[in-house]
């Protein structure tokens, strides 16, 4: 007695709709992705109660011929690969030749196209049940036209899974607002229940790709964006990234794309996530959208039947380019020059292609009209190694509250010339003005081209000490401590072989480490600064890092939290009383430091109102 038969073509085909099918929102995803496989400049897609009813998409595309239609709703067939080529680097949306089939099993579904070689279009109709198509002429322009009704109807478990109308509609429109982002050339209309929600132009140039991504993301996000536009190794990366001064509760608005492709990787994550560790509120999530491109081979798309995942084969390698070109980008905004707006703003747009230029300027302007001595910090010579100890000694005298009103504390020659009466002259062009008073001891008011400049004094001043300190520690060799007692530590079998794989990273990271049984560690020296850390959770986190993503940064991250620390503590405090010529030295070394929008803990730094916001307030002009 046979065991095993061979499943018949319908139920093979519901099988295969679980996984393509997922809900409503699967069924768009598959059929626009087709479309711009096929070319097309305008996709418009109805919906009726949030895909169950109704889902129709329209294309402008090459379309199909009517020996291709039937073809296009079988199992296994595809135009988009014809060897194992093709599928090592594919460059289409879609590939599997499933998805057509799997959601003509669910569904009633017709699908109508004409080519440009055929006069007439053709038809296609199946009804779940009969696989088999039925063609039949039809009128229909250049293009293809597939209708979905009644999605599971023959499926009656799966229908009981799908939510209310209006959350799967939801997910309908956050997928073609993925869609849209990552084709911003490709004009795209949505409806539902015969009402319009979207109508998205096709667009081209910056001030275009700008407009759709300020209507798909909102205006908040635009008035906050950092240009990103960096490559190397075979990698480019383009885009946009929200200050961290535009923080969310969710990561709800995060849009990564991979030659095209919307996906969601943990690997991709994981290196934006590190950008921005040293300047985002702990818990916060960052905004951007952001489009990868590289050679198809270097990328595995056919992970998930979905395609929502990828591979890539130098991980380790692309990680690190995320991380380094977003670092840079987030390092590089800080006080420019700003054009009026019509609210608030924290800091200035910054592209990543001008930041060396605006740094150079920054930086001989501030050279050239601030006296060394009348700065918080002088710009020049950065600290080595060896005086770190002492500047740290330095900063903590600031905290030292005047014997007199007026008096500065001993100990800190950038604080001690206070001709508040006489201010060094500061010119006009200065991306944060000049100081024309200090408020309660906490904020300084300056004056620029724009307006008012409100700048939080311990939040500014934190993190150009913070910025200082890591360039001091970076600049020197890193000490290395061994310790009295070497530390055996308990760690899985493939984290004793990452220790052998990552010896020499480990080495440069001031770890010494070494195997001491096939599940655990011994560790012999340390990194100085960290002689006081739990050295057991850190060796922990830095070898399960390296085991997920060929890198770490723990060791990093754990030495910047100690020199934030350090620097927090040895800030200007509170009820300072600053001269005019030290609040200027201090606006003079924001324009100059990385990061300068937000201190160590996210925390903005300063504040631009424009003319136009303060006659807002006083009712001038009505």
């Amino acid at each position: 007695m046979t065991l095993i038969s061979r499943l018949p073509v319908q139920l093979a085909n519901q099988i295969a709709a679980g996984e393509v099918v997922e809900r409503p929102a699967s069924v768009v995803k598959e059929l626009v992705e087709n479309a711009l496989d096929a070319g097309a400049t305008a996709i418009d897609i109805d919906i009726e109660a949030g895909g169950v009813k109704l889902i129709r998409v329209r294309d402008n595309g090459c379309g199909m011929a009517k020996e291709d239609l039937p073809l296009a709703l079988s199992r296994h067939a595809t135009s988009k690969i014809a060897c194992l080529e093709d599928l090592e680097a594919v460059a289409t949306l879609g590939f599997r030749g499933e998805a057509l089939a799997s959601i003509s099993s669910v569904a009633r579904l017709i699908c109508a196209s004409r080519c440009e070689q055929q006069s007439q279009g053709w038809q296609a109709v199946t009804e779940g049940r009969d696989m088999v198509p039925k063609l039949s002429p039809t009128a229909h322009n250049i293009g293809t036209t597939v209708e979905v009704r009644d999605l599971f109807f023959n499926t009656p478990a799966r229908r009981k899974f799908l939510r209310k109308e209006k959350t799967e509609f939801n997910h309908i429109e956050e997928m073609v607002k993925r869609q849209a982002l990552a084709r911003l050339g490709v004009a795209f209309k949505l409806s539902h229940n015969q009402k319009i929600i979207y109508r998205l132009p096709a667009c081209d140039g910056i001030e275009g790709h700008l407009h759709r991504v300020g209507q798909l993301c909102g205006q908040a996000f635009i008035d906050s964006l950092v240009a990103v536009d960096a490559g190397g190794s075979g990698l480019q990366l383009r885009g946009w990234v929200a200050r961290p001064t535009f923080s969310r509760s969710s990561a709800d608005l995060q849009y990564f794309f991979v030659n095209g492709r919307v996906i969601r990787d943990k690997l991709v994550a994981h290196a934006i996530r590190q950008a921005y560790q040293d300047v985002l509120f702990h818990g916060r999530q960052p905004a951007f959208v952001l489009y990868l491109e590289l050679e198809p081979a270097t990328v595995d798309v056919n992970v998930h039947p979905s395609k929502n995942e990828v591979r890539f084969r130098e991980s380790r390698m692309v990680h690190d380019f995320l991380f380094r070109s977003l670092h840079r980008s987030l390092a590089d905004v800080r006080p420019a020059s700003v054009a009026p707006s019509d609210g608030p703003v924290f800091a200035p747009q910054q592209s990543v292609t001008s930041s060396d230029s605006l740094s150079a300027a920054s930086l001989s302007q501030a050279q050239a009209h601030t006296p060394v001595s009348q700065s918080l910090l002088p710009l020049t010579p950065r600290p080595a190694m060896s005086q770190i100890r002492e500047q740290i000694e330095s900063y903590a005298t600031l905290h030292s509250q005047p014997t007199d009103a007026g008096q500065s504390p001993v100990g800190s020659s950038a604080w001690q010339q206070r001709d508040s009466d006489s201010p060094a002259p500061v010119p006009a062009d200065y991306p944060l003005g000049f100081a024309l008073a200090q408020l309660h001891g906490i904020y300084i008011l300056a004056q620029n081209a724009v307006g008012l400049v409100l700048v939080d004094m311990h939040a500014a001043h934190e993190r150009i000490v913070y910025e200082r300190m890591k360039s001091a520690y970076a600049a020197g060799d890193v000490t290395i401590q061994p310790l009295l007692v070497p530390l055996n530590i308990k760690v899985s079998a493939a984290a004793c072989i990452a220790v052998e794989e990552y010896s020499e990273l480990l080495s440069q990271l001031g770890l010494e480490l070494s195997i001491a049984g096939t599940e655990s560690v011994v560790v012999r020296q340390t990194p100085a600064l960290l002689r006081s850390a739990n050295i057991e959770n850190l060796v922990q986190e830095v070898l399960a890092e390296l085991l997920a993503h060929g890198s770490t940064r723990k060791v990093e991250e754990a030495v910047n939290e100690l020199l934030g620390t350090m620097a927090c503590h040895g800030s200007v405090r509170a009820n300072r009383q600053l001269s005019v010529a030290e609040m200027n030295g201090l606006l003079r070394d924001m324009e100059a430091t990385e990061r300068s929008g937000q201190c160590n803990h996210g925390r903005p730094t300063w504040v631009q109102l424009g003319l136009g916001d303060l006659d807002k307030l006083f009712l001038r002009g009505r």
